[in-house]
């Protein structure tokens, strides 16, 4: 399978748009990978770009790309509110799939070498990628900012990981650059209705795990509270995993408390937007909206939308697109800029969709190009569809009843049966397209030639190899669509009474897939050569389909008994 990693670096200019297109055309044309976001910030003066790809083209372009800022940026003339050290200021690699984070740091080691004696740049290497645990934090890598560095390179325990330990011109001129191996992180802006960055930072040491210095007394001129080495001690703050600081961003008149969101799975997005709206509340400040700075994994979002949705004591059984949109005006992602999915959640900008996809054709274009002389999209895709059709009643019906009057305490019932449908629903329509596209497979394993023994023997496997997939598919179907039967049948029995008409139409759909697709699979089967896996392919489809009709029956004979025959 294919490897896939990510590099976000980190910029030292945010305002003159000619460096920071010739930066994103070494990522454009560059080949193995692809450009998801470009984030310029003025009051910052740090852009921050997102690309991914295959592992090696990712590392020689972010090299090509330390190569330029080091030509284009002076940072001896750089002034910016974000904390920084160097030209490209930071370059982390980001594991993304199929590939292990030794991997990802073994890269990262490859491209700080390469920084260093090509580009004579001095090096840190930070998180995962770290020579010491001193140097895991970029924070502390960078402290002191550039501002320091020279002080700072001259003490023995602050020498680069990689390339000149002394101070020189090119250094003046560069900076440093702090490389390292980490899990997705996310960049999150909360903003505030002040301009007070002493506000903001308020809210952001309340928040941040770090925390905020001990003092005696008054908290902010109280004397500081040192250990016995003479270091600050820090009071925690409420959320782990997470970075935090306060800035006013002029360009929109606003304070903010910027974020970096280190583990998702221990601080989520949405508590950390939840969290500074409460503490923000509590110091007479409030959250007006956030901003996301490059991309986001889908998870992220939907669990969001999840989490606002709960809070409405509404049904999470929705579709991917509109809980995406509750993540989004929960969280005022779109105050400052159009939120677009495509390009800000990175499943989306990695996976284009597909022109001929015909689950992205509107009904009326499926329904003309299925009637055309085109040989697909065939039964096969239409009774996928069916089962699409069923099993969306079934999510209707339940959402529906989750919202009933009275049925407060069955919300979590409800929910969780749409949820389940819509689960379904996305396996349904990923199979419309599995289907044609199995179709030609077919096609194509025929066509290929057959001059000699050796093709001959190639094109047999292509054939057989192309007939269980087109066999496999349309069983998906049918087991797919009689699982949508299953919440069909709750519906019926215990859903709203107003929509049971609903689930008698969503039993017939699913039973017209599952025929549908039946015929399919005995077609497809009764061509291999192998007869006794034809026969436990056709037998494994007669279960289904025989479960099928009798769960159809039992779920009309509901409905007509409460409408009347």
């Amino acid at each position: 399978m294919k490897k896939l990693i990510e590099c976000v670096p980190n910029f030292s200019e945010g305002n003159n748009m000619d460096i920071i297109n010739e930066l994103t055309s070494i990522i454009t044309l560059a080949n193995g990978v692809k450009l998801l976001d470009v984030d310029p910030g003025k009051a910052t003066n740090r852009t921050v770009m997102t690309f991914v790809g295959n592992p090696d083209d990712v590392v020689e372009t972010a090299f090509q790309l330390i190569k330029k800022a080091k030509e284009l940026i002076d940072m001896s003339q750089h002034h910016g509110a974000h904390p920084r050290f160097g030209a490209t200021d930071v370059c982390p690699l980001i594991p993304i799939a199929n590939i292990d984070m030794s991997e990802v740091i073994a890269l990262s080691h490859k491209l700080a070498a390469r920084v260093g004696d090509e580009l004579g740049i001095p090096v840190y290497c930070y998180e995962q990628s770290a020579s010491t645990n001193k140097r895991t934090n970029l924070a502390t890598c960078r402290s002191g900012e550039y501002e320091g560095l020279q002080a700072k390179m001259a003490l023995s325990e602050w020498e680069p990981d990689f390339g000149p330990n002394q101070w020189n011109p090119t250094i003046a001129k560069s900076g440093a650059i702090a490389i390292g191996a980490r899990n997705i992180l996310v960049a999150y802006n909360i903003n505030l209705n002040t301009i007070s960055v002493r506000r903001a930072n308020s809210v952001a040491f309340d928040l941040r795990e770090l925390g905020r210095i001990k003092r005696e007394g008054d908290s902010l001129t109280g004397k500081i509270i040192k250990n016995s080495l003479g270091e600050p001690i820090y009071e925690p703050g409420l959320l782990k995993s997470v970075k935090a600081i306060g800035w006013f961003i002029k360009e929109h008149d606003i304070a903010q408390i910027s974020m970096n969101l280190t583990k998702l799975d221990t601080t989520p997005l949405h508590i950390a937007f939840d969290k500074a709206c409460e503490k923000a509340s509590e110091r007479g400040l409030r959250v007006t909206g956030s901003e996301l700075i490059g991309v986001v994994p889908l998870k992220t979002m939907l669990d969001a939308g999840r989490y606002f949705l709960a809070k409405q004591k509404r049904s999470m059984g929705i579709s991917d697109n509109e809980l995406i949109r509750i993540a989004v005006k929960s969280m005022g992602l779109d105050e400052l800029y159009p939120f677009d999915p495509s390009k800000k959640i990175i499943e989306y900008s990695i996976n284009d969709v597909t022109a001929n996809s015909l689950i992205q054709l509107p009904l009326e274009s499926f329904a003309q190009l299925t009637s055309s002389e085109a040989p697909a999209p065939g039964g096969g895709s239409v009774a996928a569809y069916l089962g699409v059709l069923g099993v969306s009643l079934a999510a209707m019906v339940a959402n529906l009843s989750a919202q009933k009057r009275g049925w407060e305490s069955k919300l979590e019932y409800f929910s969780h049966q749409a949820m389940l449908g819509m689960e379904i629903q996305k396996k349904l329509l990923k199979l419309v397209d599995d289907d044609t596209n199995a179709f030609s497979m077919i096609m194509s394993a025929y066509e290929m030639p057959k001059s000699t023994e050796k093709e001959k023997e190639l094109r047999h496997i292509s054939i057989t190899n192309a007939l269980l997939n087109a066999i496999k598919v349309p069983i998906e179907v049918m087991e797919n669509a009689y699982a949508s039967m299953e919440i069909l049948n709750e519906m019926a029995q215990n859903g709203n009474s107003n929509s049971i008409s609903d689930t008698g139409v969503g039993a017939i759909c699913a039973l017209s897939a599952i025929k549908g697709a039946y015929l399919n699979v005995k077609i497809n089967a009764k061509t291999l050569d192998d007869k006794s896996l034809s026969e436990e392919l056709i037998n494994r489809a007669n279960k289904t389909y025989e479960k099928a009709l009798k769960k159809e029956s039992e779920i009309i004979n509901i409905v007509e008994k409460h409408i009347g025959k």
